[in-house]
């Protein structure tokens, strides 16, 4: 009888804290987004999907000289080599394997070129692991293309400490 009682003044007695609780935070703004729809901002030294750049007249600027592979801690970089017609370097595959990355950036400052970027893409889930192989189609980037800020600074940063631009 004891335990009976003990019980219902627990019931009474807590009951009503935990409505408390629940009206009080019934009438704040949620702090949840509607994600799909409305997205966070990322921090400005966010890292996401990398992709590979293009010159101004739309050619590529990788000429799979091997420093970004070789730079990689995690050996997610793959790329063979080839020459065009007229005689220049280009890669004739060049894969990131998004499993094994971990976002370092390295590849990124290793590259002579400029022609690896880590952009600011996180939505790149998929249901295979095969998906996750990138290759050169998927991550060239579109041309024409409005080049941006951060591109832009680290150009002139190079040019100051005398890293000239290939093309």
């Amino acid at each position: 009888m004891k335990e009976i009682l003990k019980a219902l003044v627990d019931v009474i007695w807590k009951m009503p804290q935990g409505l408390l609780v629940t009206f009080k935070h019934m009438f704040k703004k949620p702090i949840t987004l509607d994600y799909p729809k409305k997205k966070e901002p990322m921090a400005p030294r966010f890292k996401g999907l990398h992709y590979l750049e293009r010159y101004e007249d739309g050619s590529e600027r990788c000429v799979c000289c091997g420093l970004c592979a070789a730079a990689c801690p995690a050996d997610a970089v793959y790329m063979e080599p080839d020459e065009n017609e007229n005689g220049e370097r280009l890669a004739k595959v060049y894969e990131i394997n998004m499993l094994r990355c971990i976002f370092c950036g390295f590849c990124e400052e290793a590259c002579p070129e400029e022609a690896i970027f880590l952009g600011r893409e996180y939505e790149f889930a998929t249901d295979s692991r095969e998906g996750f192989i990138y290759s050169k189609d998927q991550l060239l980037v579109p041309h024409p293309r409005k080049e941006s800020a951060f591109k832009r600074t680290i150009r002139r940063i190079r040019k100051i400490y005398g890293v000239e631009e290939s093309r």
